[in-house]
């Protein structure tokens, strides 16, 4: 709920979602009922403010409260599910959150909301990316991985997911996604499975230096 100011204000955050009018939205860094965050529940405050459908994964116990990720979403869920990911001790634990929704067409797609480990380290990235590949690939219905994955593209935990996911970056010219300030690193993915299924449309990367600390990334796939 933080700003780049300091400040606490989910209408920033709301309306950089709303501006775009998104059928999903991965949320990364998000409280539940924390003292820093006043004890709301961050998840439902954003999605009350879009008017989509909120979801908070717990990944870890923290500040009175829980800390996690969130998905919005415009159309209801059928099921959900969080699956945890290899962490080093020590280290944040991480969690992907899938929701399985079916669209106004009928089709039904899962939408996983991630964030992988931002360590220089990259081996528990790399055994995240493998669970990932281990749960989700084994999925019966379209699906798509969206997150913070603190990897740049061509990296290793990258080419493990590219092996089976389709990316919707221009390889030729990532858009850098981070820091919002100035935004100079990839680190930031709409992917999806199986990848010859799918076909990108546009890509977006939405500058806003007060909202995040990252810039949104912003897929329309088909």
């Amino acid at each position: 709920g933080e700003t780049m100011k300091g400040d606490f204000n989910l209408d920033v955050i709301a309306n950089v979602i709303k501006n775009v009018n998104p059928d999903f939205v991965a949320l990364q860094e998000v409280d539940f009922k924390t003292k820093r965050a006043r004890n709301y529940d961050l998840a439902t405050e954003l999605g009350w403010r879009t008017k989509m459908i909120p979801l908070f994964a717990k990944a870890m116990d923290f500040d009175g409260g829980e800390y996690g990720n969130g998905i919005l979403s415009k159309h209801s869920f059928i099921q959900t599910r969080i699956v945890p990911l290899p962490y080093k001790e020590g280290n944040e634990p991480k969690i992907a959150v899938e929701a399985v929704v079916k669209l106004p067409s009928g089709d039904q797609i899962g939408f996983i909301s991630t964030h992988l480990d931002y360590l220089e380290d990259e081996s528990v990235r790399i055994n995240q990316v493998n669970e990932i590949n281990e749960v989700f690939l084994k999925n019966k219905y379209p699906t798509i991985l969206v997150g913070d994955l603190n990897a740049e593209p061509g990296s290793k935990p990258i080419a493990i997911l590219e092996e089976k996911w389709g990316s919707s970056y221009d390889k030729n010219n990532p858009l850098p996604t981070y820091p919002s300030s100035n935004p100079k690193i990839t680190i930031d993915y709409v992917m999806f499975f199986p990848k010859e299924k799918w076909r990108v449309i546009n890509t977006e990367v939405i500058k806003d230096a007060v909202a995040s600390d990252h810039c949104a990334y912003l897929a329309t796939i088909e």
